[in-house]
């Protein structure tokens, strides 16, 4: 019986990963391409958002825990790199991984408070951190208060990589989002990936099986923590900037917004949620402080209309999940 089983999904699960496969090729395509006819600092600032979106789907999406909070882990690394980089003189590469570093231990911390709650208690719980972090970052000497830290030095990686040409720079953050993109990938269709899922459906029964669940969270809360930090080290290193935007609270709520836009627990859907937001954050920036209405109602339209967000309603049209 568990043979049959095994050969009736077995190739099911091998289309399934074939049509991932050809997906990822597309988008891969795409952004190798994408510079010829997008201006390439948009779609530095999308990619590093990207990366974020997938860090907080890994999350919500494959484990069902709301963070409200996360910006912390996204500024707290900016923060880090710039200081590393401008202050200490560190390379990008080293300066990216310092800040990196520290939102993973930040996610320690704050993981471990955080998953002894579950619910609207959890995510109150990341809230009520981030908030923290986000006074220190205003009130701290080195962050630079309100001012932040400006005029951050972009170097050269690994000796040879000069981040003061634009595309050069382009190339690296699309490396890393691809490296970041395949980490989460692969961490889904593990083992490990799997048994985040089983907590998702019914964490009763996970425990039933002999999972220590909290365990199981907390290194997937810690990884989501060092993937945004992995996010935010680049893009303070990008933008040569790192400011109290990107550890407000509002910050928190547009990973939502780009996670549920896009398609909760799916693969691609982050990256499609965050190129939308971006893209309608730079391109309707003439109407001012109308841009947060359009986007909400936006948001309310796409809710009602792809309840499962744009890239689960098109995997469910083509009955291939994305």
């Amino acid at each position: 019986m568990t043979t049959a089983a095994y050969q009736i999904d077995a190739p099911a699960k091998t289309t399934t990963l074939t049509h991932q496969y050809v997906a990822f090729g597309i988008m891969t395509a795409f952004f190798v391409v994408a510079p010829i006819f997008i201006y390439p600092v948009f779609l530095m600032q999308a990619l590093c958002f990207a990366l974020f979106a997938c860090a907080f789907n890994l999350l919500i999406g494959y484990v069902g825990l709301l963070s409200f909070g996360h910006a912390m882990f996204l500024g707290t690394a900016g923060y880090i790199s710039a200081h590393a980089a401008k202050v200490w003189g560190f390379p990008p590469e080293l300066a990216i991984l310092t800040g990196t570093a520290a939102s993973a231990l930040l996610g320690v911390l704050a993981g471990a408070l955080a998953i002894r709650r579950q619910g609207i208690y959890f995510a109150m719980i990341t809230l009520a951190l981030a908030q923290m972090i986000y006074f220190f970052a205003l009130q701290a000497p080195f962050t630079g208060g309100e001012d932040g830290i400006q005029a951050v030095p972009r170097g050269i990686m690994f000796g040879f990589l000069d981040l003061s040409n634009q595309m050069t720079l382009y190339w690296v953050v699309l490396a890393i989002f691809l490296f970041g993109f395949l980490l989460i990938y692969r961490i889904v269709h593990s083992p490990f990936g799997q048994v985040l899922k089983a907590i998702r459906e019914n964490e009763q029964r996970a425990t039933s099986l002999g999972y220590k669940t909290d365990h199981y969270k907390l290194i997937a809360f810690v990884l989501s923590a060092a993937l945004s930090g992995l996010a935010g080290a680049t893009k303070a290193i990008v933008f040569q900037l790192a400011s109290l935007t990107d550890v407000h609270w509002t910050m928190s709520g547009e990973v939502v917004l780009m996670t549920l836009l896009g398609g909760l627990g799916t693969i691609f859907g982050p990256v499609a949620g965050a190129f939308i937001i971006i893209a309608m954050q730079n391109y309707l920036a003439q109407f001012g402080q109308w841009v947060t209405i359009i986007q909400g109602l936006i948001f309310v339209v796409c809710v009602l209309a792809f309840r499962r967000g744009v890239i689960g309603e098109l995997g469910r049209y083509l009955k291939k999940p994305l």
